[in-house]
């Protein structure tokens, strides 16, 4: 029996990256940004939380937050950054964060130490010439590297000197898996 076409979401998010553009978007947006899938971040960091050290932990690309609230009922406080959502991190935080952007970090790294860098649902925005710079100089601020995606993307693997430690998922209500993928380094 073939399979039914999906219907397509104009309101998905990544219907309005095409639309816009990703930094357009947020632009527009990310003061109101609210990220649906809350709950799967949740569950993968509590978890979890027996294989990654929560103790001093950078909440990179914070979206609103997710992250760092996660963290906060599990007893840890995260520092936070992200150039375009910062206001929404603000408000449902009631704190402020940094607002380093990719290419930021890739000119230069973050000049602080931490036990893990989350980042939830945007590294697979980071242009393709850039991850690599841009995860090398991560690496340069934590030995753990924390990718939460709704896809198989970004494969850090692939990179030389980098290392899948685990993965665990989570699913969405729709049954679609949310990925939790921890890295380490030789660098």
């Amino acid at each position: 029996m073939p399979k039914k076409p999906q219907a397509i979401n104009k309101n998905a998010i990544r219907n309005k990256y095409q639309e816009l553009g990703v930094e357009q978007y947020y632009a527009q947006h990310g003061a109101a940004y609210d990220n649906p899938h809350f709950a799967q971040i949740d569950q993968l960091l509590v978890q979890n939380q027996a294989q990654l050290d929560y103790s001093n932990v950078l909440d990179f690309c914070c979206g609103s937050g997710e992250v760092s609230l996660a963290l906060s009922k599990l007893g840890y406080e995260a520092k936070a950054s992200d150039p375009f959502t910062f206001e929404a991190y603000a408000k449902n935080t009631g704190k402020i964060c940094w607002k380093y952007t990719f290419e930021d970090v890739v000119k230069t790294p973050i000049n602080h130490q931490f036990s893990a860098i989350i980042c939830s649902f945007a590294m697979h925005l980071c242009p393709d010439d850039q991850l690599f710079p841009l995860v090398y100089n991560l690496f340069q601020s934590t030995s753990t590297l924390v990718i939460i995606t709704p896809h198989k993307r970004p494969e850090l693997e692939k990179y030389e000197g980098i290392k899948l430690s685990f993965e665990d998922f989570a699913l969405t209500q729709r049954g679609k898996k949310v990925r939790l993928k921890a890295y380490i380094s030789s660098f």
